[in-house]
């Protein structure tokens, strides 16, 4: 696994983890990154210091602990859509347009669409919208 300090062309800043180095390449290259604040779609490295062990009298930060406020708030938001959401799947733009038609109850859900199902949707005028982080299919 290899974190990289990452920005979007508005300028936000925030990390994320790799597969590797490879991953991330073939992530951006395919469009599939995204800004962890405002789901920008355009997403380069940053600038970013070595890792350096921490000394004994600074220890480091532990990995559980969000790095800022807005890692802690996409924490949270994960937490809850995943508490209280159900996990639907492929099954996401059927499943939102029928919640937004008023064939289905009215419910929190989540899961996977393509570009073009996602774009139908808000021409539609579902309310819906990207999740700056990958779903758990296991949710």
């Amino acid at each position: 696994m290899i974190r990289y300090a990452l920005k979007c062309k508005a300028g936000h800043a925030f990390e994320s983890w790799f597969q590797s180095s490879e991953a991330f390449d073939r992530l951006q290259a395919a469009g599939r990154l995204s800004c962890a604040v405002c789901g920008g779609a355009e997403v380069e490295k940053a600038l970013m210091a070595p890792n350096v062990a921490a000394s004994a009298e600074a220890p480091a930060r532990p990995l559980s602990e969000p790095a800022s406020l807005a890692e802690a708030l996409l924490r949270a938001l994960r937490e809850r859509l995943e508490r209280h959401g159900e996990y639907v799947g492929r099954d996401f733009a059927r499943e939102a347009r029928a919640i937004h038609a008023g064939e289905a109850d009215a419910r929190l859900i989540y899961g996977e669409a393509s570009v073009e199902e996602a774009r139908a949707l808000l021409e539609e005028g579902a309310p819906v919208a990207p999740l700056p982080f990958p779903v758990r299919r296991d949710g």
